[in-house]
């Protein structure tokens, strides 16, 4: 199944992502505590987060021109989350800080056993992206925009400026958000957690949550379903690739490195099945390592896991890989 959304060509980026970044403090321990219990951590980190800017991470490490558009706050930790974003070779022109506010961050609980995470969270509303801090030459210079649709009216703005332009919008969902049925309205892929997406729809079966999704707009539509893989639909077809069998440290941020991974496949003109493969494999190799973005691989790294999966280690193309 080939997905059938024109991208433009010609721009000076890949990829941009309008969204939230945030500061994780991360505590991998041996169980979830009880109330007034003390533990020591088996392992601790901080490191940045969010929806939008990890995806961006992802993106930038398998190769994207990658521009992030979010605000930092003028704390110690709105330094870092910029310091962080920057190593990693981003655009960070038209991201925006702002003195006198804190950043945004989380104290993210990683269960040994299973890797799941419990995260607590502090978001000041002053931290939130305005459509003022947008414009339609920033937003715009990508040959997809990625969002995470926290940031409301900012998003809702981001997103109409693309779609006048023939720009594909991919929209990260993960919960109920501002506006989410006219983001979803301009969104041209449209991917979600299997949990969130039986919340929005009030269904369980995977073919029915898809059906009922591809009815809020978007042309293509996904789940993300843990071990189990993912799942796309568009245009009426369906296809689901299985998951990888790994070592599983930390899942937190793994839906956000899947949507990076998966705009990388879409970008190259890859069919769904291998785009699908290809992401659920970023996602698995992320979490084997502590925290969100320690363990986003690079492309090579991620076609030398392919490859001794006995999968195809390089999808062929439809339209030119792009070459960082």
């Amino acid at each position: 199944m080939h997905i059938h959304i024109p991208i433009p060509r010609d721009k000076p980026f890949d990829v941009v992502g309008v969204g939230i970044n945030v500061i994780d403090y991360l505590f991998r321990v041996p169980r979830f505590p009880e109330p007034d219990t003390k533990m020591d951590a088996l392992d601790a980190m901080i490191q940045g987060g969010g929806l939008t800017a990890t995806a961006m991470v992802a993106c930038a490490r398998l190769g994207l021109r990658t521009r992030y558009i979010g605000r930092f706050g003028g704390n110690e930790i709105g330094r870092m989350a910029r310091e962080e974003l920057q190593r990693e070779g981003m655009d960070l022109s038209a991201a925006v800080t702002v003195p006198g506010v804190p950043n945004r961050f989380c104290v993210v609980l990683v269960e040994e056993a299973s890797g799941h995470r419990t995260i607590v969270r502090e978001r000041d509303p002053r931290i939130r992206l305005t459509p003022g801090d947008l414009s339609p030459e920033t937003v715009c210079a990508g040959r997809v925009l990625h969002l995470d649709g926290h940031e409301g009216d900012a998003a809702l703005q981001a997103a109409r400026w693309a779609k006048a332009r023939g720009i594909p919008v991919s929209v990260d969902a993960e919960e109920p958000t501002e506006h989410r049925e006219e983001l979803f309205a301009l969104t041209d892929i449209l991917i979600v957690s299997q949990r969130f997406g039986r919340t929005l729809t009030g269904l369980h079966d995977t073919q029915d949550v898809l059906e009922a999704l591809s009815r809020l707009g978007p042309a293509c539509v996904g789940l993300t379903l843990g071990g189990a893989g993912s799942a796309l639909r568009c245009r009426g077809e369906v296809v689901h690739a299985p998951g990888f069998s790994v070592n599983v440290v930390d899942t937190t941020g793994a839906g956000d490195v899947f949507h990076g991974a998966f705009v990388y496949g879409f970008l190259q003109g890859w069919e769904a099945g291998d785009i699908l493969r290809f992401a659920n494999a970023v996602s698995a190799l992320k979490c084997t390592r502590l925290g969100g973005r320690t363990g986003i691989p690079r492309l090579e790294e991620t076609r030398r896991f392919l490859g001794a999966c006995g999968g195809t280690a390089h999808p062929s193309p439809s339209r030119k890989e792009h070459t960082p």
